[in-house]
């Protein structure tokens, strides 16, 4: 199998990607003693990985801040240690990693307004930390794409970046997962799907890679299966690569009628510095997504297309937005 080399914009060294294939569940039924401790496990990336994990057997333990949520006790009631701890509380966090053998980090950006570029990284860092004086054994952070050693001038990216610098001087295993875009992005309300019309940051003959939520955990499992193979590395994830022309193809089947493509506007570019920044990532490089998907593919043989997300777990998120008008709003 030939070698990945992680571009240099999205890491301070380049990291080289050797022999990843794909585990089988027997190869997890010897980690299911030590439970790994999932952040984020009632929300998209935490909840994918805990998913994942579940069903390889992993003895799961999720850290939430109300245990008594709907969210939690579902968690609950499928087997996972619940654990009440908030980000915020070092003591709760140090407490959930008694005992566990792995931690999956997330945290939430600051587009999502729950939080500030600088919360994010006192939390990656605290979290990270604090696995080291748990004696946790393996480290998993997941961070993004984009996140290079050079700022991106977009600061909920700049923020991983700065968490990943703290994980790779971690004196125990760590890994660090780079998300690309999530497909969820392409059917949010606001792009216009409920005009006939769909308007996104590629033009139609650019190319640019996204991840199926879903796909997360199939991709992280294997990772705390085999601690030693993927100790040290950087690891960029995708599902898929499309162009605009052909997420024009496929939302006019999924809709059986035409949903014109279109990039955005320049006029709207000027108006929202946000989607002009992103749209600007994508052009110069970082955002389009540099993972290899042939080995996506023997990391994860379930890996989901465009095409097979839209007509599964995606198509409802579709039809909602083919019939809800309004403005794009990243925390929907």
């Amino acid at each position: 199998m030939t070698l990945q080399i992680v571009p240099s914009f999205a890491s301070p060294t380049p990291v080289y990607i050797r022999n990843l294939r794909s585990i089988n569940e027997s190869d997890y039924m010897s980690q299911t003693i030590a439970p790994v401790l999932v952040f984020g496990a009632t929300g998209q990336q935490g909840g994918s990985v805990t998913n994942a994990l579940l069903k390889a057997g992993q003895t799961v333990r999720a850290l939430v801040r109300d245990p008594a949520s709907v969210k939690a006790i579902k968690l609950a009631s499928r087997g996972v240690e619940v654990v009440r701890g908030d980000l915020s509380d070092t003591a709760s966090i140090e407490e959930a990693m008694s005992g566990v053998r792995g931690v999956f980090s997330v945290q939430p950006s600051s587009p999502t307004g729950t939080l500030t570029d600088a919360d994010e990284v006192r939390y990656g860092i605290a979290v990270a930390d604090a696995a080291v004086r748990a004696g946790v054994e393996q480290f998993v952070y997941s961070s993004v794409g984009t996140a290079s050693d050079e700022p991106t001038g977009m600061g909920h990216f700049d923020s991983k970046a700065e968490i990943e610098a703290h994980v790779r001087t971690l004196p125990i295993a760590w890994t660090i997962v780079r998300p690309v875009a999530f497909m969820d992005m392409l059917v949010m309300p606001g792009f216009g799907l409920d005009e006939g019309r769909f308007s996104f940051f590629a033009g139609r003959d650019q190319t640019m890679q996204f991840l199926a939520v879903e796909d997360i955990g199939k991709f992280v499992a294997p990772i705390f299966a085999d601690p030693e193979r993927f100790a040290g590395q950087t690891i960029e994830i995708a599902s898929d690569i499309v162009t605009g022309t052909e997420i024009e193809a496929a939302f006019s089947r999924a809709a059986g009628r035409s949903i014109t493509y279109s990039r955005f506007s320049d006029e709207v570019l000027a108006a929202n510095p946000f989607l002009s920044g992103l749209t600007a990532l994508l052009d110069s490089g970082p955002l389009a997504g540099h993972a290899d998907l042939a080995e996506m593919r023997q990391l994860n043989p379930e890996i989901l297309t465009f095409e097979s997300w839209l007509a599964g777990s995606g198509r409802e998120a579709f039809q909602l937005a083919l019939g809800t008008s309004g403005q794009w709003d990243y925390n929907r």
